[in-house]
């Protein structure tokens, strides 16, 4: 039996690293309530498959408290699409707030450097 092989290059999905913020009046330390209204978002506006299709992933590793950013693994055609889902949320754990897009990168060590580092 020969190994299963990859799939080529040219059949991979293609995926992009979103640096969203979250502004609010004041500190939001818990991560998964964060991730919880990102994934309640996501699937309000896109569904079920929507979200499938999209591919995301929330990198919790990423999430920076002091900053209160984090990095979303998605496909390269749904970027617009979770930018808008995004948008939509109004609310984490009780208090009002507003997730803003910091920028798009197709490498994570890029989005890391570039948008993570500091207030831009």
């Amino acid at each position: 039996m020969s190994p299963i092989k990859g799939l080529l290059p040219s059949l991979r999905e293609k995926k992009r690293y979103l640096v969203l913020e979250v502004v609010s009046d004041s500190q939001i330390n818990d991560f998964k309530a964060v991730s919880d209204a990102i994934w309640g978002g996501a699937l309000k506006y896109l569904g079920e498959f929507g979200v499938a299709e999209a591919g995301i992933v929330i990198l919790g590793e990423k999430w920076n408290p002091k900053l209160q950013r984090t990095v979303i693994r998605v496909n390269n055609k749904h970027v617009d699409k979770l930018k808008m889902a995004l948008s939509l949320i109004r609310n984490i754990d009780k208090q009002n707030v507003i997730i803003k897009s910091v920028g798009v990168s197709g490498i994570l060590k890029k989005a890391c450097d570039k948008f993570m580092t500091s207030k831009s």
